[in-house]
């Protein structure tokens, strides 16, 4: 480190050593005021910010007053997300139809799919010299950073980037869609190459390849993969392009939206909201925690060890000490998450064509054993279950996905999703989202500048 970086380092010390740093709240004023933190009420549900009919979560029936937990249940414009996957189960691939379903609010008939695929086919492609100009460019550690410099960047190559008329929106929204999966690709590309110093290999995509075909395309030296392997990434991307207008991402897109800005911006927007741990980061943790347990776990059919690990982990007394059994329980699912049923069928599947079915079965034992160490350590009288996240990381896994790639996948899924919200924000909404905050500081006087250190002596 130079001089002139060590003089600053050392400057940030001394504003640090004598500067208060402003933010600081009595966490008793939040109920004092009655403000609901974090947008949720005093038992944890979000508090009713918005309409929509682009995606429905449901974790309960209603009767005569009365809530009684029920398997859970995610709906894609109405339909329900176990019929759609079992739709196209023997067509082999679907996250293209049910990008077409969020976008137009139905499903689409034989042409309406063929012309979408075609559309987006052709959109499958980035800017003359866009890949060698900002891809390759000063490539990040990080591929969420990655997507947002490209996306960012792609508005200036836009012929009408702050028309935010719906075709003009859709237009836009199309081809985010089918270029995600290759900023995502060939940005890792870049960072294996000028960070790891591995050998850079970039290929094309192929316009009659579904998204999660040329994903592994793409990504894989040799280019190739089984059926399996394409069919187990394409349900994953179904399972994760929507779920509802409150998850924190798709929120921040519906606000900036509100405000009336571009639809890069917007974008831009969300994959920063993604990025954070507590968001589309979780099933790294999920594969963290479960690397630990394939270690101390010396014996993975019993399951009193298996048991009295996880009592350590809930204790903070081992992994991470947060106290944590990350891909356990959801702000909303309690008797089952559908995205990770689905997903754990197929994670099974999976697990056999890839000789790993003896850590499918760990996964198993330990979703199950954890969901009775959570609710009687904790004395929890609702049901906890498995969210999608405790399958997902396995998944990428299995097909040999690099963890770096974990997050962007997830936004390569729900770009879908944003874009139909963005769409339904801009249709509908009139005025800029702005919720209130309760100011509970001090009002004080001004004091000159040369006054301030005797006037401020002693206050810190």
């Amino acid at each position: 480190m130079n001089d002139s970086m060590m003089n600053l380092e050392e400057k940030f010390d001394r504003l640090e050593e004598y500067s208060r740093i402003s933010g600081s709240i009595d966490l008793s004023l939040y109920l004092e005021y009655d403000v609901k933190r974090g947008l949720r009420d005093f038992n944890g549900k979000g508090v009713l910010t918005g309409l929509t009919e682009i995606s429905d979560v449901v974790s309960y029936s209603l009767a005569n007053g009365d809530k009684t937990p029920i398997d859970g249940e995610l709906y894609y414009q109405g339909y329900p997300v176990q019929d759609l996957v079992k739709g196209f189960e023997k067509r082999r691939f679907g996250f293209e139809e049910i990008t077409y379903t969020l976008l137009f609010g139905r499903l689409p008939t034989p042409p309406q799919l063929e012309e979408f695929l075609e559309i987006l086919g052709e959109l499958r492609d980035l800017p003359d010299t866009f890949v060698r100009d900002v891809v390759m460019k000063a490539p990040s550690s990080n591929m969420m950073n990655t997507l947002q410099k490209c996306v960012l960047t792609l508005y200036s190559y836009d012929d009408k980037p702050e028309d935010i008329s719906i075709r003009n929106v859709l237009r836009q929204s199309m081809q985010l869609i089918a270029q995600f999966p290759l900023i995502t690709v060939y940005g890792y590309h870049a960072y294996r190459h000028y960070h790891l110093d591995k050998s850079l290999v970039i290929r094309n995509p192929r316009k009659e390849l579904s998204t999660a075909e040329n994903i592994l395309r793409l990504l894989r030296k040799d280019g190739s993969y089984t059926e399996l392997e394409a069919k187990v990434l394409d349900v994953a991307l179904v399972l994760h392009a929507e779920h509802g207008g409150g998850n924190n991402s798709t929120f921040t897109n519906h606000v900036v939206s509100s405000s009336g800005t571009d639809t890069y911006s917007a974008v831009a927007a969300s994959l920063g909201s993604l990025k954070g741990p507590k968001h589309g980061g979780a099933n790294l943790k999920v594969q963290e925690m479960f690397e630990a347990i394939r270690e101390q776990v010396t014996d993975w059919e019993n399951e009193d060890m298996i048991r009295e690990y996880l009592l350590k982990i809930l204790q903070k007394e081992a992994f991470d000490r947060t106290g944590l059994i990350y891909g356990i329980g959801h702000a909303v699912y309690t008797e089952s998450d559908p995205r990770a049923v689905i997903l754990k069928e197929y994670a099974q599947k999976l697990s056999v064509e890839k000789g790993r079915d003896k850590e499918f079965a760990l996964y198993d034992r330990v979703e199950r054993i954890a969901k009775d160490c959570i609710m009687s350590g904790r004395r929890i009288h609702k049901p906890v279950c498995a969210n999608v996240d405790f399958y997902s990381g396995f998944v990428y896994h299995m097909l040999g996905l690099p963890k770096e790639l974990y997050t962007p996948i997830f936004a390569i899924s729900r770009i879908s999703g944003w874009s139909a919200h963005r769409i339904e924000e801009l249709v509908n909404g009139a005025k800029i989202i702005r919720p209130a905050y309760k100011y509970v500081g001090n009002h004080r006087p001004y004091v000159e500048l040369g006054d301030r250190e005797e006037a401020f002596r002693g206050l810190d």
